[in-house]
């Protein structure tokens, strides 16, 4: 008996442990500030890189769906880093770029086919994000449920897989740079949601720093959709960064 309590005490306790190592490395992200925040941890002058996955849950009122977070983040100047000032304006007139085909790639090669994909970014990074969410291998080996662009203009208006929302400060120009603007200038202001960060007359810090800002965007949820209730719980165990090189 004796030794029966005491296999039982070890397995409760290495049961512990367990569930402490998972609640550990899991965190509940509530709002699009957080995601940003997220994103812009690819900003790490090439030590990391500029694309990162995560494996987590997305959760709703109705719903709960296993997910991989694709973040991207946007220009940076960092050798033979495809984040450079060419990639922008490849971007900017909707053709594939270094980026693109790295962001592609690496999802095929590490996400399981079938998977449900979230993707975000910032800046360039949101204009990627679209690219890929119209990428026809993609689409057809993924499910993509939303693509939430910060800070971006508009791209491959119409092609596009799942939902997307794109968050722009009122101060912030970046978000009209684009020639869908030009195209379709009503479907590219009407999708733009709109929040004023207080940063009149500076559009360059409006750019940089409104999007992690939770008193500005932390009425939109996980998905980019304002008043909504969706949280991602992610795996941070699970996260990983990708270099993209121009070569």
């Amino acid at each position: 008996m004796k030794r029966l309590i005491s296999t039982l005490l070890v397995l409760a306790l290495m049961l512990s442990v367990l569930v402490t190592s998972v609640s550990a490395s899991s965190t509940t992200y509530k709002n699009a500030a957080e995601i940003a925040q997220l994103v812009s941890d690819g900003y790490n002058q090439g030590t990391k890189g500029p694309i990162s996955i995560t494996k987590g849950t997305l959760k709703t009122t109705f719903s709960s769906k296993s997910v991989y977070l694709i973040t991207l983040s946007g220009t940076e100047w960092v050798f033979n880093q495809s984040t450079e000032a060419l990639t922008d304006l490849f971007s900017g007139f909707n053709l594939k770029s270094a980026y693109y085909y790295n962001v592609v790639n690496i999802i095929s090669a590490n996400i399981p086919k079938g998977s449900n994909l979230i993707l975000a970014g910032h800046s360039l990074g949101g204009m990627i994000a679209q690219q890929v969410a119209a990428d026809s291998t993609i689409k057809r080996n993924y499910n993509i449920l939303n693509t939430v662009a910060f800070g971006s203009p508009l791209l491959s208006n119409g092609a596009r897989e799942g939902t997307v929302r794109r968050l722009g400060d009122v101060s912030d120009v970046v978000p009209l740079l684009s020639v869908q603007t030009i195209l379709s200038p009503i479907r590219a202001l009407a999708g733009l949601n709109r929040e004023d960060g207080g940063y009149s007359l500076q559009p360059v810090t409006a750019h940089k720093e409104s999007y992690t800002r939770a008193d500005v965007w932390g009425k939109y949820d996980v998905t980019g959709t304002k008043y909504g209730n969706a949280k991602l719980i992610l795996d941070l165990s699970t996260r990983v960064f990708y270099q993209s090189p121009i070569i």
